[in-house]
């Protein structure tokens, strides 16, 4: 499986980089593993992290450039530790015997063979809990279509339904027709989500949107999509989290400030006027910066 790093076509990208011979493409990750934290993460939705916590693994290096981004000096820096296939069985274990709701796979895509066979071999070890696939949603339909069997639920971002705007925020052409694409092929292969007793996600797919200032009719034209062509079973997450942070600071991307209360009405009004139950909504606070982990390994 790890054949394909040698003309690495993970994602939309399709650098084409032989990643084993020390070739790097886009995203700057190698054929090595790269993570910068594994925790229990109490910060995700209620249903992923329940009580106990989501047992999170986030990896190094991303396929997207977003000048927003509030984890930028794991995705763009590159800040973390290469680590072996055997050792990343073993921290899945590690977080399942700290008794976690699941392990939570976040910016895997680089690395998407080795995680495969890191499942295979905790799997063979006793590895039991949902597993998590966290993602930007910029992904290839023939890596999600790998994952089958491996993967309970899909966390998908849905960022943008503007085109222009994802290739300014995040270089990253046709960004609303990849991400649409493999979360059709996401939700077709886990279904519609299904709960345990205590309401924690055990299977499905539930899909992200960060609203950004000064562009609600991007998040309006995401939420109508969500509602017309998905199945209304599927769950649904709107963040007021956004706070300018590395290149986001400067004027030209016109983000740099934090959300208004008129902004997210609008956003409330339009998820009541279309309909969308199944899902959580973010309060409008204060402290967004508390959301971004201290990242070590």
């Amino acid at each position: 499986m790890q054949e394909i790093l040698e003309s690495c076509c993970l994602c939309p990208r399709n650098c084409g980089v032989n990643r084993k011979n020390g070739q790097t493409g886009k995203c700057k990750a190698s054929a090595n593993i790269k993570i910068a934290l594994y925790s229990i993460h109490q910060f995700e939705e209620p249903c992923i992290s329940g009580e106990k916590g989501s047992g999170t693994v986030f990896f190094s290096n991303c396929n997207l450039n977003c000048v927003f981004c509030q984890n930028y000096e794991i995705s763009q820096l590159g800040k973390g530790k290469e680590i072996t296939i055997k050792r990343l069985a073993e921290i899945f274990l590690e977080q399942q015997e700290r008794n976690v709701e699941n392990i939570n796979l976040v910016t895997p895509t680089s690395y998407v063979p080795q995680i495969i066979e890191a499942l295979k071999i905790a799997k063979i070890n006793g590895l039991k809990i949902p597993i998590v696939y966290n993602t930007n949603g910029y992904e290839s339909l023939e890596t999600i279509k790998m994952l089958k069997g491996y993967v309970d639920i899909y966390l998908p971002d849905l960022k943008y339904a503007d085109n222009e705007l994802a290739k300014k925020l995040s270089n990253a052409p046709q960004y609303f027709e990849i991400a649409t694409k493999a979360i059709k092929e996401m939700i077709e292969q886990v279904g519609t989500p299904v709960f345990n007793d205590d309401g924690i996600m055990q299977k499905g797919v539930m899909i992200r949107h960060l609203v950004l200032p000064n562009n609600i009719e991007n998040s309006k034209k995401v939420l109508n999509w969500i509602s017309s062509e998905l199945p209304k079973e599927i769950y649904v997450s709107v963040m007021a989290q956004y706070f300018p942070t590395y290149k986001a600071k400067e004027d030209k991307y016109n983000i740099n400030r934090k959300l208004t209360a008129c902004e997210w009405k609008l956003i409330q009004d339009e998820i009541d006027k279309l309909g969308i139950e199944n899902g959580f909504i973010q309060e409008l606070g204060e402290h967004e910066e508390e959301y971004v982990p201290k990242w070590e390994v």
